[in-house]
């Protein structure tokens, strides 16, 4: 059995502010409005609109898949992902960028630790007030009618999305990003990437149609190193992704020095 070394843990908070409607979906049992197709992920307790951690993690993962050109061979309920099939794919020192960052199933008995892991953002207090005081179509929501054209007859079904509306923002969400090798210093860049694929792409459901176009803004980033883990080592602020992405030799270099492997 090998051992497993956690030698410390890089965090980024960052906030998420919706450039467009943002709809990501809740299970659909608890809205009862006439005409509403699909509505959005609420917190049960307060009721306001989320982003569930699984959802962003997910939306990185598929865009780095995609970036890289890796093989999407392995289905996993209605979505397929990339997994290494060999021990000799997955590598060690280096090796598959996807499943070291992002993990494999618990059946492949050859892999490693999950390096990343992604927490739910919550809509800000700033944003609930300022949605509560515009008085939106549904609570901290709005309500967007569309029209599906059957190509066939071209007969018109209208559906309603429950969408947040622009200019709302999340968070702070935190990624947190695991140490357990001198390679990972390097993985760490392919989470960086992620966060700007997905910034270019979209969020949740109906991007094609304008929606879940977001923007990572105010990250921090900070490091907690094996033997003082209880100390908050920071690192410098950034504005943007695009910021910390030209940064990162620099930050690569402080983690390092911050997070000794030996």
């Amino acid at each position: 059995m090998t051992d497993i070394n956690l030698f410390g843990r890089v965090f980024i908070e960052a906030q998420i502010v919706a450039l467009t409607g943002l709809h990501i979906g809740g299970s659909g049992a608890g809205l009862e409005i006439g005409g509403l197709d699909k509505e959005v992920i609420r917190n049960p307790i307060t009721k306001r609109p989320y982003i569930p951690g699984s959802s962003l993690r997910g939306k990185m993962r598929s865009q780095t898949e995609k970036i890289l050109g890796m093989r999407q061979n392995n289905r996993i309920g209605q979505v397929t992902i990339h997994t290494c099939k060999t021990p000799t794919e997955y590598g060690a020192n280096g090796g598959c960028p996807v499943c070291h960052v992002f993990g494999v199933p618990a059946e492949i008995g050859y892999s490693g630790p999950t390096r990343l892991v992604v927490r739910d953002a919550e809509l800000d207090d700033d944003s609930a007030r300022r949605l509560s005081e515009a008085k939106t179509d549904l609570l901290y929501a709005e309500l967007k009618t569309e029209v599906a054209i059957d190509r066939v007859t071209s007969a018109a079904t209208p559906r309603t999305l429950e969408r947040v509306p622009a200019g709302a923002v999340f968070g702070p969400t935190e990624l947190v990003f695991g140490i357990y090798e001198a390679a990972d210093f390097d993985r760490l860049k392919v989470v960086v990437n992620a966060l700007q694929l997905v910034e270019d792409d979209y969020l949740g459901a109906a991007g094609s149609r304008g929606s879940g176009k977001v923007q990572f803004a105010g990250l921090k980033v900070y490091a907690r190193a094996r033997g003082s883990y209880g100390i908050v080592l920071e690192y410098k602020p950034f504005k943007t992704v695009q910021d910390l992405s030209q940064d990162f030799s620099a930050l690569k270099s402080w983690l390092v020095q911050t997070i000794p492997t030996v």
